[in-house]
């Protein structure tokens, strides 16, 4: 028997804050039956179509290093361009854009969320097929 992801977690300062930013950048929901409130320590949210969960928990240290595990985000209806400009404008801040990287087309932007956690942007699938001339 195997194991299945039960959440995706992350270590912050801020739960609460935190974990508002996220269902901005995702769509996500809180919890029905244990919605989060301003100074919880824990905090999640899922996403209402595939039930993932993002878990947040307030840890006493700061973020140090190069995050090993993170997030890359397709757009689901805006371009690459427009998401990464939209993250930029609700608070995420560039750390590489690697767009067009591997040729025409092809790369990622790599952000971070208020608190420093890194996550890409990549292309759209319309833009995917485009370039792929589908």
């Amino acid at each position: 028997m195997t194991s299945y992801v039960s959440h995706t977690s992350f270590d912050c300062a801020n739960a609460y804050a935190l974990s508002q930013w996220w269902q901005q950048m995702l769509g996500y929901v809180d919890d029905r039956e244990d919605p989060s409130a301003p100074g919880d320590e824990e905090c999640s949210i899922h996403d209402p179509e595939t039930g993932h969960t993002l878990w947040f928990l307030e840890v006493p240290e700061s973020k140090q290093v190069k995050n090993r595990l993170h997030l890359d985000l397709r757009p689901r209806e805006r371009t690459q361009d427009a998401e990464v400009e939209w993250a930029l404008g609700i608070g995420a801040t560039q750390v590489a854009d690697l767009r067009g990287e591997y040729g025409p087309g092809t790369g990622w932007v790599v952000l971070a969320d208020p608190e420093g956690n890194e996550f890409c942007i990549l292309r759209s699938e319309h833009e995917v097929r485009e370039v792929e001339g589908e």
